[in-house]
């Protein structure tokens, strides 16, 4: 079966960039869009846990959503996130991301409820219902509490539109199961610290929450797998990473982390709306090291070839 839509490589969730009244700083917003076309991202997601979603309405996802759209322009494809707690709100942004002409939606389970395999694709078989746009799934048991098994899969994929799945269980098995027995849904990674594995395996995508503010690194890795099939300049590329993958994933301040990389870009986003708070000294010093050595090393290597 022909996917209705390709996701080839690197997405980017975007950030929110605040104000310290927590209202949205649209001119950041902007310079950050700009600043992932420039780089080389292939694609850009709205609305995604990265861009902190948990902590806005409804209305303001449609309004980070629509401003995102305008600012691409048609540059690269926009992905806009239909995650929320009510099916009724997953459908809202579903139509809304129809209506301004998005290219396809990020869908993940609800979280909490935790449906059966059958009640989870019945919620996400009326959402394609409601928008009719090409769908990414997005496969993270650990924030959603439902992994998305194989009765799930089989039921959804009668539908042309599930063409994509970011897997971010963490178990490379799904990763085998999924280049196996579901080569029609283009497998994407979610695991950054298993990217290289999911090149391996065949998949042509990587939504990765780092690239924000280490795209071209982040594209470097691609590259070499994917466009060169270059796994030996991949696992150089991969083993510099690594430290990087630790200090997000270290104490559960991954999109602190995040935006504090963007800031020290020079684009203001440190700021994180509540409960979360932004990074203490020490952390920042971490990860200024990282990124210091992480970009040198890496372009060093793009250099040799």
């Amino acid at each position: 079966m022909t996917p209705v839509f390709k996701f080839d490589g690197i997405y980017t969730p975007v950030i929110t960039p605040y104000f310290l009244d927590d209202t949205v700083n649209w001119d950041a917003l902007a310079d950050m869009i700009d600043y992932l076309i420039e780089k080389g991202v292939h694609g850009i997601i709205s609305g995604g846990s990265t861009g902190e979603n948990y902590t806005q309405t409804i209305e303001e996802r449609l309004e980070i959503a629509r401003f995102t759209k305008e600012r691409i322009n048609g540059r690269v494809p926009l992905v806009i996130g239909t995650g929320a707690w009510l099916p009724a709100e997953s459908i809202t942004l579903a139509k809304g991301a129809k209506d301004m002409g998005a290219d396809a939606l990020l869908l993940a389970s609800p979280p909490y409820s935790v449906p059966t395999d059958r009640e989870n694709a019945l919620n996400a078989l009326a959402i394609d219902k409601a928008a009719d746009l090409p769908i990414m799934l997005y496969n993270y048991p650990h924030r959603t509490g439902t992994m998305m098994g194989e009765e799930f899969i089989d039921r959804v994929g009668r539908s042309r539109n599930f063409c994509g799945i970011k897997e971010s269980s963490g178990d490379i098995n799904r990763v085998h199961l999924l280049a196996r027995d579901y080569p029609h849904i283009q497998m994407g990674c979610g695991m950054d610290d298993q990217a290289l594995e999911f090149f391996a395996w065949g998949a042509p995508f990587w939504v990765c929450g780092g690239s924000n503010f280490l795209p071209e690194e982040h594209v470097a890795l691609y590259n070499a797998c994917v466009v060169e099939n270059d796994f030996a300049k991949g696992r150089k590329i991969m083993s510099a990473m690594l430290p990087l993958m630790h200090v997000l994933e270290q104490g559960g301040k991954f999109i602190q982390t995040i935006k504090y990389g963007v800031t020290v870009n020079g684009i203001d986003a440190e700021h994180v709306r509540a409960p979360l708070k932004s990074l203490n000294k020490d952390d920042k010093r971490a990860l200024e090291q990282v990124m210091k050595v992480l970009k040198r090393t890496i372009a060093d290597i793009v250099k040799e070839g």
